[in-house]
């Protein structure tokens, strides 16, 4: 099961009308709280949004490559207290990928969108934009939002002639399988 999800699994940015049950948005948190995290240490934190109008104003908190999240009926803002671990982003983004798996066991869409790092406008941050809409406290940042829902488009999985098998080596870095 789990190969056929990671060979299936396409980020998509285009999803239907079509709204969430609460129990699969449950399943959703369940895996995201399931997420391995560095000593156990869970320093993540998770802002389910269903609001339309909330998911349009986290639409705009970048200047390129969030828009597509006004089309999704749902939005996971994933997000750490950076008191609590080193290590909170490496957390935060396996927790990302985790829900992206979860979502297309259930048959949901999802893609990624990095919120860490990246502006709003020429001045403000996207992660000061998100703090301030979603209340966030200043010990807490955000590193991505996780957009799901029901498939708006077709995609298929990347076929496995297309893998990148160049950048294994075994043993040591620049030794092939040979």
């Amino acid at each position: 099961m789990f190969f056929s999800l990671i060979e299936n699994r396409r980020s998509k940015r285009q999803f239907t009308d079509k709204k969430i049950a609460p129990e699969t948005v449950e399943k959703l948190v369940e895996a995201a709280l399931r997420s391995p995290s560095s000593r156990s240490i869970n320093p993540w934190r998770f802002i389910v949004v269903d609001d339309p109008q909330m998911i349009e104003k986290l639409s705009l908190a970048k200047t390129h490559g969030s828009s597509f999240l006004k089309g999704a009926p749902l939005a996971f803002v994933v997000c750490a207290d950076t008191t609590e671990s080193d290590v909170w982003v490496e957390d935060t983004s396996i927790a990302s990928i985790f829900i992206q798996l979860a979502a297309e066991a259930l048959n949901l869409g999802s893609c990624w969108i990095q919120i860490r790092k990246r502006m709003h406008d020429s001045e403000v941050t996207a992660e000061a934009y998100v703090k301030e809409l979603l209340d966030i406290p200043d010990n807490i940042s955000v590193e991505s939002f996780i957009a799901i829902g029901y498939p708006g488009e077709t995609k298929s999985g990347h076929p496995k002639a297309s893998l990148q098998v160049e950048k294994v080596f075994y043993g040591r870095y620049g030794q092939d399988k040979g």
